[in-house]
This record gives structure tokens, C-alpha cells and sequence, in this order.
């Protein structure tokens, strides 16, 4: 038999706490009744009620002081505001200070009755949905994220206490950790879950476009600029803004990016109207932020804003017992898309899989799995369904031999070429291994591209 539900009633009036007292019991609720603010927080502690109706006007402590309490206290719990008629400009108040909505007295009784069943419903669902997250997080799965390692429980756990908030996120990791789908994971599991999500990699976007990006602009602001055009930060307004490899923005745009998360409004690029925004922020880098900002890479007040909670995404090398589950879940995707019926990996498939040191993470392994259905003839990937280089667990050298004679040029042409081979071509991988940003590695492969090698190596 499910639990009654327990409401609290804070109303100084005798007469009327007694008849909504009456009232609510008759619909099948328990029901407290409180006199003032002081009794009301007493009973918020000894009556543990799942809902509480509030009146705006309490002696001892009024309403807003009531909210605040609740609030100092992180207490989670619907509350309902009660308000005169002349009092809307308090109601509304006091749902900036977190009440879930307000009725005008006289309460209409069969208004009354539809709030408290859908308040107490939407409670129900929340519930099943807790206890559902946790299942999946002892089962290893939390949206799309998968792994019973002690370092990506740490992770699920993380992700499934900072999703609810409204806290700004640094998701920090190797290229191909998932941050992506970290934050796309808080953002599903988030009260914003209904708006959008919108990613924006500020490695990828060139420098004089990413402002407009970023906060849009108006027709005319610039050359080529034929139209009004929404910025990532417009389009995500309700929802979450993933700002991916953040510490590659440029400084002077960091500044515009930080006066605009503070103010909580922008412009467009030649436009003049301020634009209020409801946007949650999460960023990831697969460098070190803290190091970034002692370079002056990334700028210190942007850091601390953004901060707010860091989430250290594990390299795949460092959580091997999650291997067999990604790829039982990478085979049931592909399955799907691509119509194919694999059961499977085979024990020396799997060996080399486990072996491997994965310099290009879980991305790299999807990718593999991908590649692995192709070819395969099922219903078990074999080993000899894998690429060369997973096979080649003894076979792989760590270094390179070059004879004396060969040009400087020659000497970084194989540096490169051999550390894009060590991270199975990931090139943002490949980049943070040698210590360059991607745009130096795309220019030395132009650069490469058509001159002939001159030394032996």
C-alpha cells in the first residue's frame, strides 16, 4: 500500500487553518497544521511532511524567513505559498526564493485539490526516478555513460549529485574520455532536461567567428553578415551550453564570455538590445585548467566562475575491468544501426581488447567495435576482426631511432607521424602528447604533406 502523502499547513488564521486542515484529510493526505514560522520549522523536522503550505503573513517568522530557513538548511521540499490579494508582487518574490508556486486567497477548494494531486504525483515520479538512477548506477549505467570501475563510479556518482543543480561544471579528461557525453548526461538528468542542449568546441570554430558563435549577430554587422543569425548562448537559453575545449577561446572573448555569465544577459554582434539568458554552463578541456590559467591561456576569474564543480573523466587504460561492458553496449548499438546480429567478442578477442593500452580512450574502442561488426562473418568478433595495431601487444615499440645526418625537419616529421600512430590517429590526442595545440598539428601535416623526406630514419 503506497505511502500517504503528508502536507503541512502554516496559516495564523484559526479558523482557516482548521477548515483546509479538515479539507486536505478529507482528500486521503495526513495533515500538520502550524501557527506561525517558528512552529512551521519545528514541524519540518518532526512531521518530515512531503509538502508544505505556506502563508506569506506569519507571526514569529513570516514566510520569506520561513523560505530562507528551508533553504540555509537544504531541505527539498514543494512549497506552496498562500498570499492576499494584494499580495502578488510578495508571491512572486518568494518563488525567486525557491517556492514551486503561489494560490491567492480566497483558495478555491477545486483548484486546491488539482495543485496538490499533481504536486503529489510529480513527487511520485521524482521518487521512481531517484530509485531507477540508483539501480543503474549499481548496475554501471547512467544515461550513456557506462562503467562499474571504482574510478567511473566515482564519476556516475558525481555526475548523478551535481545534475540536479544549477551549478556551473569543469569536465576535465584525455581526448575521447566522454566528456561530451558527461554533459550531455547532466543535462538529461537536470530539471532543463526539456530544453535544449546545445555544444559549441571552441578548438574547431576559427577565431573570428567564434564570437559570433557564441552571442550571434545582427544583419550588417559585419562583412557577409546578410542576416540576423542566434548565438549558441540564445539558442540554449532554458537548457545547457556545453562550452568544449574552453581553454582554447581566446582572451579578450573569455572576458566578453565572463561579463556575460555574471550579467546574465548579451547582445548580438552589432545589435543593441540586451538579451536576459537562462543558460547553464559546463565546460570541458582535455588540459589541465589550472595550468592553463598559469600559462595565461585561460583566464583566473573565468576559471573560478566556471568551477564551480570539477569532474575528472578516467582514461580507459586505467579502468580495463570496464572494457567488456562497453563492448557488450557498443555491440548492442551498432546492432541496431546497422542492422547486424553480434553476440559478442570471442576470449582472444577479448584478451587483445583488455591488453591494449587505448591512447585514444573510449572513443577509439567504439570506433574498433565499429569497424569490428563490418567485417565480421558472426555471431562472435574474432581477433582477427580487430585493426593490426590492437593485435600488436608485443610487438609495439615506444621509440623511435633516427641516424645522425637526418634534417631537424625529418626528425619532426616522424615524431609526429609515430605519436598519431601511438594514438590511433586521434589528433587532438596526438597534439596534447607532443605539447602543441591542434591547429600547430594541422599545420605541420600541411606543411608535410607534399615535401619528400630527405635523411634516412
Amino acid at each position: 500500500m503506497a505511502e500517504k502523502r503528508r502536507i503541512l499547513v502554516a496559516e495564523d488564521d484559526p479558523t482557516t487553518r482548521a477548515a483546509w486542515g479538515e479539507l486536505i484529510d478529507s482528500w486521503g493526505y495526513t495533515v500538520e497544521a502550524a501557527a506561525d514560522g517558528e512552529q512551521a520549522l519545528e514541524l519540518l523536522e518532526s512531521f518530515a511532511p512531503h509538502l508544505l503550505m505556506l502563508d506569506l503573513r506569519l507571526p514569529r517568522k513570516d514566510g520569506f524567513e520561513v523560505l530562507g530557513t528551508i533553504a540555509e538548511r537544504g531541505v527539498k521540499i514543494p512549497v506552496l505559498v498562500i498570499s492576499g490579494q494584494g499580495d502578488i508582487p510578495d508571491a512572486v518574490r518568494a518563488i525567486k526564493l525557491g517556492a514551486y508556486d503561489y494560490l491567492r486567497k480566497p483558495v478555491d477548494p477545486g483548484h486546491l485539490k488539482i495543485v496538490l494531486s499533481n504536486l503529489t504525483e510529480h513527487l511520485t515520479v521524482s521518487e521512481e526516478n531517484r530509485q531507477l538512477r540508483r539501480r543503474l548506477l549499481r548496475a554501471g549505467e547512467l544515461g550513456r555513460m557506462v562503467g562499474r570501475s571504482t574510478a567511473m563510479a566515482r564519476v556516475l556518482a558525481q555526475i548523478e549529485q551535481v545534475a540536479p543543480s544549477s551549478a556551473s561544471v569543469i569536465i576535465r579528461g584525455e581526448s575521447g574520455t566522454g566528456k561530451e557525453i558527461a554533459a550531455r548526461t547532466i543535462h538529461e538528468l537536470s530539471p532543463r532536461k526539456a530544453g535544449p542542449y546545445i555544444a559549441v568546441n571552441c578548438a574547431a570554430m576559427p577565431e573570428t567567428l567564434m564570437e559570433s558563435e557564441l552571442f550571434g549577430h545582427e544583419r550588417g554587422a559585419f562583412t557577409g553578415a546578410d542576416r540576423r543569425r542566434e548565438g549558441c548562448f540564445e539558442l540554449a537559453n532554458g537548457g545547457t551550453l556545453l562550452l568544449d575545449e574552453v581553454t582554447e577561446m581566446k582572451i579578450d572573448l573569455q572576458a566578453k564570455l565572463l561579463r556575460v555569465l555574471e550579467e546574465r544577459k548579451m547582445r548580438r554582434l552589432g545589435g543593441s538590445a540586451e538579451i536576459p539568458l537562462d543558460v547553464r554552463v559546463l565546460a570541458a578541456s582535455n588540459r589541465d585548467p589550472e595550468a592553463a590559467v598559469r600559462e595565461e591561456r585561460l583566464r583566473e576569474d573565468l576559471y573560478y566562475r566556471l568551477n564551480v564543480f570539477t569532474i575528472e573523466m578516467p582514461p580507459l587504460r586505467d579502468r580495463p575491468t570496464d572494457i567488456p561492458d562497453l563492448i557488450d553496449h557498443f555491440i548492442a548499438e551498432f546492432n541496431e544501426t546497422d542492422r547486424r546480429d553480434i553476440t559478442g567478442v570471442d576470449n582472444d578477442c577479448l584478451t587483445f581488447l583488455q591488453g591494449y593500452r587505448w591512447p585514444g580512450n573510449v572513443r577509439q574502442l567504439r570506433n574498433v567495435i565499429q569497424r569490428a561488426l563490418i567485417v565480421s562473418r558472426g555471431p562472435l568478433i574474432g581477433a582477427d576482426d580487430l585493426p593490426p595495431e590492437i593485435r600488436r601487444l608485443d610487438g609495439r615499440s615506444d621509440t623511435i631511432e633516427m641516424r645522425l645526418g637526418t634534417s631537424l625537419d625529418d626528425v619532426e616529421r616522424e615524431l609526429i607521424n609515430r605519436t598519431l600512430e601511438f594514438a590511433g590517429g586521434n589528433k587532438a590526442r596526438a597534439a596534447e602528447v607532443l605539447g602543441i595545440s591542434l591547429k600547430t598539428l594541422y599545420n605541420r601535416l600541411e606543411r608535410y604533406q607534399n615535401r619528400p623526406m630527405h635523411g634516412g630514419g
